[in-house]
């Protein structure tokens, strides 16, 4: 075999790989013998018939493709080995020459990272993130818990409001027909919440218990269903009872009942420290990736479009867990949303390129500063998880052993790398 660049050009290297002709006819016998009982030719035993006369009768080239790519890939890997080349997405390969008692032929387009140099990273201004808990923060927090006791009150002596929770029965009509999946009786709907079409919820705004409203909508052009984008549509729709959100006062007993303090000034000061430390760990975060943002302005190098399309994959796959764990597929949110595959994948490109470069400075710093993580580092970490998951320290040790503790120290060496530009950061 041998293996060659041919070009390299911006963030690609265009590779030759040749494997002899001896190991291509052996992969296509390989094949064969693994393949041989997949064919009936006739005047043979199913399984028994010879090579040749297969050839002759399916063309020369049968057991062509399966011989390719067991090659391919093996070639491939050793090829990039070899030339000292790391990919960053999935190579372009093109078959140049196959045939039998002749040499295997393909090239392949890599793309790898590009190249490019870091400077003015130390000392580099960012502003900092203010961690201070305001008056304003705490009775933000303590309105979120009085909404959460509220209690929902029926009214009878005034017409919807917006914020009101109504009950209402509905039947949705495009022309003179009913749809499909516009009848619900007992629907409770928050008015102003957006969970229902754009303009349903404000024509309910004015409304009486017992009044019967038509409400006109136009369905988006871009919807779940096809019969009804774009459409105009009207719900005949029952307006059965409206409530509203009753809080609760704001004193002692609602600190007593909401907490385990007897006083709301005792409750404010739990809540006042509880504020401070989540406010100094999501100021810190934020700090961390406001140091990162500006260091990755630093990358004047244009970033391959497969790199970020890899990214976006990979973004996908994360969300469509994320997706399944609530019971949903990646093809169901897109229909839900009312939007497209294409067009998720573009809103995410944006995201995916930040990631990338953030990934690229990382690298590039960790590589020109040196950091590297000692065996104490990985101790410390394994004790610290041990301690978060509550789990035996030698149980987290031995998970960690099977790949040699890589991706704990990966982990940590990106963690080290971010600390030390934000320890080189000037904050103003």
């Amino acid at each position: 075999m041998k293996y060659e660049i041919l070009k390299k050009e911006n963030s690609e290297v265009t590779i030759k790989v040749t494997v002899a002709a001896e190991e291509f006819d052996k992969a296509v016998l390989a094949v064969y013998n693994k393949d041989k009982g997949k064919f009936n030719i006739p005047g043979f035993r199913k399984g028994k018939a010879p090579k040749t006369i297969i050839e002759k009768q399916y063309g020369e080239g049968v057991f062509y493709e399966d011989a390719v790519n067991s090659l391919l890939q093996l070639h491939y890997e050793k090829a990039l080995d070899e030339l000292s080349i790391e990919p960053v997405a999935r190579p372009d390969i093109d078959i140049e020459e196959v045939a039998a008692k002749s040499n295997l032929v393909f090239t392949a387009v890599v793309t790898v990272a590009p190249e490019f140099e870091l400077e003015g990273y130390k000392g580099i201004e960012v502003e900092k993130i203010n961690a201070e808990v305001t008056d304003e923060m705490i009775d933000a927090e303590i309105e979120k818990t009085r909404n959460m006791n509220a209690r929902l009150v029926s009214v009878t002596d005034r017409p919807v409001q917006n914020d009101d929770t109504v009950i209402i029965d509905y039947k949705g009509f495009v022309g003179e027909h009913q749809f499909d999946g516009g009848t619900a009786d007992d629907q409770e709907l928050v008015i102003g919440s957006g969970k229902f079409i754009p303009g349903f919820e404000e024509q309910l705004v004015g409304a009486k218990i017992g009044d019967h409203v038509d409400v006109k909508v136009t369905f988006p052009e871009v919807y779940h269903s096809d019969e009804l984008a774009g459409k105009d549509a009207v719900f005949h729709v029952t307006v059965k009872d409206i409530k509203f959100k009753e809080l609760p006062e704001l004193d002692d007993e609602f600190a007593k009942d909401v907490s385990e303090f007897d006083t709301l000034d005792a409750y404010k000061a739990s809540l006042k420290a509880e504020l401070e430390v989540s406010s100094a760990e999501s100021a810190k975060a934020a700090q961390r990736d406001k140091v990162i943002d500006k260091v990755t302005e630093l990358i004047t190098v244009e970033i391959p479009e497969k790199m970020i399309e890899t990214e976006v994959d990979g973004m996908l796959k994360e969300f469509n867990q994320q997706l399944q764990q609530q019971g949903l597929s990646l093809d169901q949110y897109v229909q839900f949303t009312g939007g497209t595959f294409d067009a998720l994948k573009e809103q995410m490109k944006p995201d995916a390129l930040a990631r990338v470069k953030t990934s690229l400075v990382i690298e590039k710093v960790m590589n020109q500063e040196s950091i590297e993580v000692t065996d104490e580092d990985v101790e410390v970490e394994l004790t610290k998880i041990a301690e978060m998951q509550k789990r035996d320290l030698e149980e987290i040790r031995n998970l960690f052993k099977q790949d040699n503790f890589e991706y704990l120290k990966s982990n940590l060496k990106s963690r080290k790398t971010v600390d030390f530009l934000v320890d080189n950061a000037k904050l103003i």
